[in-house]
């Protein structure tokens, strides 16, 4: 009688207990990336040809999508040893145009041998997805080498000087000695202008910019 008793609570006990978990074989992958329809990947079919203008060399290597960026490899020739970028470009595509840009050092290769040093950049500009890139421009409206600690002294002061003078202003700069350091300071100005006012004249972008533009046609194919 026990051990009948014994047996039919063991049926029991096995009855009730819970289901084994499902086999790892039926697991659910985890989530992977999705990449939307509407920002696709895209090859230019064709760019532009090198472009020179106010003496500098450029050329647009290669133009692609790569999702929410169209980017683009840029090449220039560098106007002297000083550290030359680009200052002002754009994405011009349809009726719109994109003036924001990210840019990433590519190379920078300097002058030897008689032949100019060169700088190559990836531009980047963030689209919407309903950009519709088959025929666009990017412009490079200008490249700029911002003055090295001393430079405005022994390079940008007398091209600013004569400037100042041709356009009949009596602006008068000269260079101190600043713990050890030759710096330009503006010594005299009109009285009907403001410091303020001059030194927005005196320390503009004009002096250390070249201006284009380099414009590069592309079309993408997808």
């Amino acid at each position: 009688m026990k051990r009948m008793l014994i047996l039919v609570m063991l049926f029991l006990s096995a009855c009730g207990a819970p289901a084994p978990a499902p086999a790892a074989a039926n697991a659910q992958a985890g989530p992977t990336g999705f990449i939307a329809e509407s920002y696709p990947t895209a090859q230019a079919q064709s760019v532009s040809s090198n472009q020179a203008a106010s003496g500098v060399q450029m050329t647009v290597a290669r133009v692609w999508q790569d999702g929410k960026q169209l980017n683009a490899d840029v090449c220039f020739s560098l106007p002297s040893d000083s550290d030359w970028s680009i200052w002002s470009a754009s994405l011009q595509y349809a009726d719109a145009m994109i003036a924001e840009y990210g840019s990433t050092l590519l190379s920078l290769q300097p002058a030897a041998d008689g032949v100019a040093g060169q700088r190559c950049d990836t531009l980047n500009f963030y689209v919407p997805p309903d950009a519709v890139l088959t025929d666009g421009i990017i412009i490079i409206d200008a490249i700029a080498a911002l003055p090295r600690e001393g430079e405005y002294c022994s390079l940008y002061m007398p091209k600013i000087q004569q400037s100042l003078q041709e356009r009949g202003m009596a602006v008068t700069l000269e260079c101190v000695d600043v713990n050890g350091i030759p710096t330009m300071q503006i010594t005299s100005f009109p009285p009907e202008m403001t410091k303020e006012q001059v030194e927005q004249l005196v320390y503009s972008d004009e002096y250390y910019t070249i201006k284009g533009p380099w414009s590069f046609n592309f079309s993408l194919t997808q």
